[in-house]
């Protein structure tokens, strides 16, 4: 009867549901960790099916998706893009503002910008993860414009003041926009998320080229106070359009404790791990050539009139190598974009950084590193969001933040410390330990890369298994006396 055909037919799907959840759910526990994905997702028991539906649709492009991409753009060219005009800053507090103060302390205010930076990224990842952008948005984006206005206030020899708004404050806002920023276009993009992380990038990269220089014309015309506070407008206007733009799209968690700030479950994955050693090392010589560039150029007689535009260059390269990386990653693979850029970073700075003599070759350098470079900013989270679960992406990201966050602070006080005096021995030995710790992380990268190799998957797989398997075979006594590991 139909009646009878239709209750057997509902019985039998959910059977068959039962037994596929029990499948799945034996799949993805492996003790190595090695699945894609390494936390088991909730139950699709508990989700209808509209709502397992909208988890699953990724827009990736539209009107609305893109918005979130300007925003996002917007966000980082007013925070991030400041923190790259530092230079700018810095030949300011050396010669006006705070003369008195050592080059060094005033390259540490830039350091700690950069460290607040990636190390809150382990908390405001998480956060994200658990509410959204509704509150970092919007607190980020006042804290910034904030911490500027109270920068531009500083009065002359008092460092602390300096420390304060432009290094602490100003590097917590930014850590509150960053992150999220950039996480938020998980819930937008899929197949071309590398290309919308690469253009999202690429606004800190645009800010680093229009900041110099509107810092370098403002300031003999209007004052240090005034250009300051004109930036801090600018910044205005443009965090006021992120924060109507960036949105999140599928459902938060809701949920928030410092249990769960830090994600470590990716450090299960050998990909995970590699990736964050690897990001590590690159990072801790990554910002050298940035701050370092200009002092070198002036070492070799360079011009000032072209020496001080030589951080401009490095950035203005930035933007192409932050888009561009992305698009092609999204149809060759992340690691087969970030090793070779990585590679080509290394023989610069070995093979044309290190022999360079004349203003010719340093500024080759400063422009082919600027190139080059840019894509380890937009890859590293775009590696991430491959091998991390969506509802996990933020945390992780973070995490692997807070990693970096540790290069970046110790990085180039290292190499000022290795910088005792601008002298031939000095600045080999800085650029030689600069491409040391850069060929290190390319190696560690290319690790990661292999390990997520099909067959090199399959091989740690098959090791789970049979490991799974040893276990299984415990004895009664053996797993009553809690030697059942996995269950």
């Amino acid at each position: 009867m139909p009646g009878e055909e239709t209750v057997k037919e509902k019985e039998s799907q959910k059977n068959g549901a039962a037994d596929a959840k029990s499948k799945s759910g034996k799949a993805g526990k492996h003790p190595t960790g090695v699945d894609d994905t390494i936390d088991d997702p909730p139950p699709n028991g508990s989700r209808t099916p509209s709502e397992q539906d909208e988890l699953e649709y990724v827009p990736d492009g539209g009107k609305d998706a893109w918005v979130v991409v300007l925003g996002s753009s917007l966000a980082l060219f007013a925070s991030a893009g400041m923190i790259n005009a530092y230079g700018t800053f810095q030949n300011y507090y050396e010669t006006t503002l705070l003369p008195s103060t050592s080059s060094s302390i005033i390259s540490l205010i830039g350091s700690v910008q950069v460290f607040f930076l990636y190390f809150l990224g382990t908390f405001t990842g998480r956060a994200f993860d658990a509410y959204g952008t509704k509150v970092l948005i919007p607190a980020g984006s006042f804290i910034c414009v904030f911490s500027l206005m109270m920068v531009s206030l500083c009065q002359k020899d008092q460092v602390y003041q300096v420390f304060l708004s432009q290094g602490v404050l100003f590097g917590i806002g930014i850590a509150l926009l960053f992150n999220p920023s950039i996480a938020v276009l998980g819930h937008w993009f899929r197949r071309r998320r590398s290309l919308a992380i690469g253009l999202t990038t690429g606004g800190s990269a645009t800010g680093g080229v229009v900041f110099p220089i509107l810092l370098e014309q403002l300031i003999p015309k209007v004052g240090f106070g005034w250009a300051v506070r004109i930036g801090a407008f600018i910044l205005l206007a443009c965090l006021i359009v992120s924060c109507l733009t960036i949105r999140t799209r599928l459902p938060l968690t809701g949920r928030l404790s410092f249990r769960t700030a830090i994600d470590v479950g990716g450090f299960r994955d050998p990909r995970y791990t590699l990736a964050a050693v690897g990001s590590f090392l690159l990072f801790y010589g990554f910002f050298i050539p940035y701050f370092y560039i200009q002092i070198y150029a002036n070492y070799r007689g360079v011009s000032p009139q072209i020496s001080k535009y030589l951080l401009a260059i490095l950035n203005a390269m930035n933007v192409p190598s932050r888009i561009l990386p992305g698009y092609v990653a999204d149809n060759v693979g992340v690691m087969n974009v970030f090793v070779p850029a990585a590679v080509i970073c290394c023989a610069l700075i070995l093979g044309l950084w290190l022999p360079s003599r004349n203003a010719g070759e340093i500024i080759s350098f400063a422009a082919l590193y600027g190139l080059f470079s840019g894509a380890f900013v937009s890859l590293v989270p775009s590696y991430i969001a491959t091998i991390s679960p969506r509802e996990k992406y933020g945390a992780r990201l973070g995490s692997v933040y807070m990693v970096i966050a540790v290069a970046v602070l110790v990085g180039t006080p290292t190499g000022g410390a290795l910088l005792k005096e601008t002298d031939e021995a000095h600045f080999r030995t800085l650029i030689v330990f600069c491409g040391v710790m850069t060929v290190a992380g390319t190696v560690v990268l290319a690790m990661a890369g292999a390990a997520g190799h099909p067959a090199v998957r399959r091989f740690l797989k098959r090791r789970s298994d049979d490991e799974s398997t040893t276990d299984g075979e415990k004895t009664p006594v053996d797993v009553e006396a809690g030697g059942g590991e996995g269950h």
